[in-house]
């Protein structure tokens, strides 16, 4: 899935404008693979690799931070308040679990802290 479709569907989930989706869509991803650990820390599927920006300037490392202190990361890290951070990061995980294969999505998830097994559930559509 290229990055504008991407985007779009994370808009549309969070109910966020689409410029204000890519900005935390980048944010996720990027806080994502700070908490990844294994053999593959840090690693997205090829085809989300392109979609992150530069890390920040106050990268921290890789830690057994919770989803609150993620959320947290991904509202600083977009400029976001932590409503918006929260239903973006749903939105992000959700449209990661169909733009990836399962096997991908699986390895994603198993990669990161086991406390955020609820981030990683799908969130419902909200009414057209």
């Amino acid at each position: 899935m290229r990055f504008p479709l991407f985007v779009d569907a994370v808009s549309r989930r969070a109910g966020l404008p689409t410029a204000q989706s890519a900005t935390i869509a980048r944010a996720v991803l990027q806080t994502m693979v700070e908490r990844m650990s294994g053999a593959a820390a840090g690693r997205l599927p090829d085809d989300l690799d392109g979609y992150l920006g530069d890390p920040g300037p106050d990268e921290t490392p890789a830690g057994a931070a919770g989803p609150a202190d993620f959320v947290r990361r991904v509202g600083e890290r977009a400029g976001v308040d932590e409503a918006a951070a929260r239903a973006g990061t749903g939105a992000v995980f959700a449209t990661l679990r169909e733009a990836v294969t399962v096997d991908e999505f699986r390895d994603m998830v198993a990669r990161l802290p086991r406390d955020f097994d609820g981030m990683t559930q799908p969130i419902p559509r909200p009414d057209a």
